[in-house]
């Protein structure tokens, strides 16, 4: 595996993973040895915050979407049914004709 995939497999495994006291001995040892560690985990740090932050937009938008949806489809129920109501009184008179 290329070094630079063995690094970010590192950071996301710190990011993500639930290191076990080891682990979390060995990430501050290699974050003591590797300076650039700490700038190169902080920003994996913030794409993986954009990344939640757009999938919760998109959800919301889609939310939205379906709220509207639902919204449209009740209005026209009660127009339709506030028409028949109007139909059926109006039919028994009309029928009396």
């Amino acid at each position: 595996m290329r070094p630079a995939l063995k690094r970010l497999q590192l950071i996301e495994r710190h990011l993500l993973g639930h290191p076990t006291a080891t682990e979390a001995a060995a990430w501050q040892v290699q974050l003591f040895t590797d300076p650039e560690l700490a700038t190169d985990t902080e920003a994996q740090h913030l794409l993986y915050q954009g990344l939640q932050l757009a999938g919760r937009k998109q959800l919301r938008q889609e939310l939205d979407l379906i709220h509207a949806q639902l919204a449209g489809t009740a209005r026209r129920q009660r127009w339709l049914q506030a028409a028949l109501h109007a139909v059926r009184r109006v039919l028994p008179q009309a029928l009396r004709r």
